[in-house]
């Protein structure tokens, strides 16, 4: 009878498994429902490869397969015993990295780095700019030597790293941070939290490794977008009247950063972009520009961190008479002002501005009109000082484009420092609205500038002071385009922008992107970014004139010669205006695009900084993906094997003694 109660309870034992199986996966409603169980979805941010002529930057799994390893905190790895994915602090980011460079066994065993993030900075963090110390020297038209207006800067988003690196959002950080720590108290269990990066570039499974022959395989597309300009008050391109000498006000719009998606450049450069909306906002309301000596145009290029792509390209498009720049002559361009960062220009109460220029004869009738600006404004406290002569030159702008093309132009770049950045984060993902910017700061230059453009373009007429005292900036309009432009609440989700385009994202990042489609002065708006779309419209808006047409509300492609149609995205029909507002693309000036493909052109002699451009490009993928999940230690897997072969041995035996002995019984009976 032993045998028949041994039967007996293996049969039971079967059967009580087989129906706790059976309820664990009825509580699944669906496959989604088990893999959710099963995995964790990781927000963040991803450094992603890049690629110039001459090779790559930027990160990407090695192979064509995920990376999956064990998360281990970068504090307490002082040694790795097998490939892990570090987690580390921003504050220890550039040690991290100065050890993989030097510790060639460390480096090793890191497959895969994480990044925290917070709403705060770490106290000890003074700076952190993965920038050059000099950003874009070989674009200066000077000698560099070894001056640093990035002090700094390391350099680290100029290398590439054949490992996924991601910046974690605040809640996968706290996240990361309890596996890390579970990780490190189950030392000697047999599971482990692991992360799993999906991170394949077209370009690594290709085998491309430079802009040339990504291109030709076409596994990347080309870094670029499109720059606006916009004239203020209109250019009628067919009338008789002489056209007027030209001043034009620049600002950049795109910012770059090791991490892809978390490109804000709160400072550097939005904080003038912002200040050049406001200028023009400032001066849309004031009446008889018409009648002044000059024309007032202002252009946003993006771009400019990625080798001046916008200030090149619409230079080049000058030369060409293109399109996308009918109604501008660059003989007509008699000075060029550029509005830098000027977010930090309250920094420890002093109210400063500084003055970079070309030549000295610049300087001196620029600086002329930013006094008399600030003489108009009577009760703000502003300065505006002349940079340093000890400074070999302007500093990293777009300015240098204009003065690589035209040596003897007059520009001024009026920046918040003298001889180094006061943004001690610049082009990295902490240049944001929370610490590093003040819209007093941006009111007060917006103000000086605005003012100091209304003296210029009336030459050497006398000013009437009460002709200065209307033109004021809206410091609600500059706090509101800070929330929009620089945040996530509200985001591209704000009313202001709204009001003129339909965004794909509330979060604004301004890094460049890649050039979709044929370049045109007419993009389709799906080619073109979201905050290029609401600076198109923004400016469209203001400096128009009220259209002919009795019925200004008309659906695309009813507006007449002449005319636009902007706030087209909100409504489907858009309101016609009369504005010399256009898109010029912006992409590298040894780039050709025929055919569905791109071609990179021979260098060209007349194209001064050609023989510098790297022509960047983005490597194409299919998906980015960071998930976390838990894993048994190999050495458990054993002790499975070994207890199922263990299990699968006792069974058998089971049933050679049942047989036997049901066989018995029947003989018996």
């Amino acid at each position: 009878m032993d045998g028949s109660k041994l039967l007996v309870f293996f049969l039971c034992l079967l059967a009580w498994f087989c129906l706790s199986f059976s309820d664990q996966v009825n509580s699944f409603q669906s496959v989604p429902d088990l893999e959710k169980s099963m995995y964790m979805a990781i927000d963040g941010y991803p450094c992603v490869r890049l690629l110039n002529l001459s090779g790559e930057i930027g990160c990407s799994n090695p192979g064509r397969a995920n990376i999956v390893a064990p998360v281990t905190r970068f504090k307490t790895a002082n040694k790795l015993a097998e490939p892990s994915a570090l987690l580390v602090s921003i504050d220890q980011f550039e040690d991290l990295f100065a050890r993989l460079s030097n510790d060639a066994d460390f480096s090793r065993h890191v497959v895969g780095v994480l990044v925290e993030s917070g709403s705060q900075l770490p106290n000890g963090l003074k700076g952190f700019s993965p920038d050059k110390k000099f950003p874009q020297s070989e674009f200066a038209p000077y000698q560099s030597g070894n001056f640093e207006w990035n002090p700094t800067g390391s350099g680290l988003m100029w290398k590439a790293y054949n490992f996924p690196v991601f910046l974690l959002s605040n809640s996968s950080t706290l996240a990361l941070q309890e596996v890390a720590l579970k990780n490190e108290k189950r030392k000697k269990s047999y599971t482990v939290d692991v992360a799993d990066f999906d991170l394949v570039m077209q370009t690594t499974k290709s085998g491309t490794q430079d802009s040339g022959s990504c291109l030709r395989e076409q596994t990347c597309l080309p870094l670029g977008g499109y720059s606006v300009w916009s004239a203020l008050p209109p250019i009628i391109v067919s009338s008789s009247k002489k056209a007027k000498p030209m001043i034009l006000t620049v600002a950049s719009m795109d910012a770059a950063s090791f991490f892809r998606d978390k490109s804000v450049g709160a400072d550097s450069p939005i904080s003038g972009l912002i200040s050049l909306l406001a200028v023009v906002d400032a001066l849309s309301r004031v009446d008889g520009l018409g009648d002044l000596d000059k024309q007032l145009v202002f252009a946003v290029f993006t771009g400019e961190a990625w080798g001046y792509l916008g200030s090149r390209r619409f230079l080049l498009e000058l030369d060409q008479h293109s399109d996308a720049v009918s109604g501008l002559d660059s003989a007509l361009i008699e000075m060029v002002l550029e509005i830098g960062s000027v977010g930090k220009g309250f920094a420890q109460d002093d109210k400063t501005f500084f003055a970079h220029s070309t030549k000295e004869s610049a300087t001196n009738q620029t600086l002329s009109a930013l006094k008399d600006a600030i003489g108009s404004l009577k009760s703000q406290s502003i300065k505006i000082s002349r940079a340093s002569k000890s400074n070999p030159g302007l500093p990293p702008s777009s300015l240098m484009s204009f003065l690589k093309k035209n040596a003897e132009i007059s520009g001024v770049v009026l920046e918040d420092f003298d001889v180094a950045f006061t943004n001690k984060f610049y082009h990295s993902h902490l240049d944001d609205l929370s610490a590093n910017i003040n819209s007093s700061a941006i009111v007060a230059a917006a103000s000086v500038v605005a003012r100091s453009l209304y003296i210029l373009a009336s030459e050497k007429k006398e000013i009437n002071n009460s002709v200065l005292s209307t033109i004021n900036i809206n410091a609600s309009l500059v706090e509101e385009l800070l929330g929009c432009l620089l945040s996530c609440e509200p985001g591209l989700t704000c009313e202001l922008v709204n009001r003129y385009i339909a965004p794909s994202t509330s979060c604004p990042s301004h890094y460049v992107g890649v050039v979709l489609g044929e370049p045109s002065s007419q993009p389709y708006p799906g080619n073109v970014g979201d905050v290029p779309r609401f600076v198109w419209n923004f400016l469209a808006d203001k400096t128009a004139i009220p259209s002919k047409n009795t019925s200004s509300a008309c659906p695309k492609g009813c507006c007449g010669n002449g005319e636009i149609g902007v706030k087209a995205e909100t409504d489907g029909k858009g309101v016609c205006v009369i504005s010399t507002t256009r898109y010029v693309p912006a992409y590298s000036t040894r780039l050709k695009y025929e055919s569905d493909t791109w071609e990179v052109l021979p260098h060209n002699s007349s194209d001064t900084m050609g023989a510098a451009d790297p022509v960047w490009t983005e490597s194409n993928w299919d998906t980015i993906r960071l998930r976390v999940y838990t894993v048994q230690d190999t050495r458990f897997d054993s002790w499975i094997l070994l207890l199922g072969i263990t299990v699968t041995v006792l069974s058998y035996i089971i049933i050679v003694i049942s047989k036997a002995f049901i066989t018995k019984a029947l003989k018996r009976d």
